[in-house]
C-alpha cells in the first residue's frame, strides 16, 4: 500500500512538472507560462542590447571630447 501511495505522489509530481505547474514559497500551486518567460527572457536581452549601444555612444562621445580638448589645448 505504501508503495502505491508513493508511486502516485511521485507520477502527480512528474505530471504537475511537465505541465509548469509549481508551488511557490507560500505553499500555493502557480501556473508556469513559458511563453511568457520567453518574451520577458527576449525583452531582456534586448534591453541588453540597447544598453551596450548606449554605452558605446556615450563611450565615444567622452572619447571625441577628450580628442577635441586635446586638439584646442595644441593649439
Amino acid at each position: 500500500m505504501v508503495v502505491a501511495i508513493v508511486l502516485i505522489v511521485t507520477i502527480a509530481g512528474v505530471w504537475k512538472a511537465k505541465h509548469g505547474i509549481r508551488r511557490d514559497k507560500h505553499g500555493n500551486e502557480t501556473f508556469v507560462d513559458h511563453r511568457e518567460n520567453n518574451q520577458l527572457r527576449d525583452e531582456v536581452k534586448q534591453l541588453k542590447e540597447r544598453l551596450a549601444v548606449l554605452e558605446q555612444i556615450t563611450i565615444e562621445k567622452e572619447n571625441s571630447l577628450s580628442r577635441e580638448i586635446e586638439r584646442l589645448r595644441d593649439r
